[in-house]
């Protein structure tokens, strides 16, 4: 009987430590977010800038039309 419940804490801890564990990588990731995006919108600015169309962009980018528009008004560009 005891040895049931044992292996049930047993359980509980192991799955508790796999939430935590789980944690800090999504913290890890979120850490990654800014710059990764940061980059992107640089890359998106540099594409435009070397004759990319924002048509283009979008698929690309994964972001839509009228995102990669407001990146691009952002960074001074008027885009088409």
């Amino acid at each position: 009987m005891l040895g049931e419940v044992e292996a049930a804490a047993e359980a509980y801890r192991d799955a508790m430590s796999a939430v935590d564990e789980a944690k800090a990588a999504v913290k890890h990731a979120l850490g990654e977010v800014p710059p990764a995006r940061d980059h992107l919108h640089a890359a998106i600015v540099a594409a435009y800038r070397a004759g990319a169309r924002v048509r283009a962009l979008a698929p690309a980018s994964g972001y839509g039309r009228e995102q990669v528009r407001r990146i691009l008004r952002k960074a001074g560009i008027d885009p088409d």
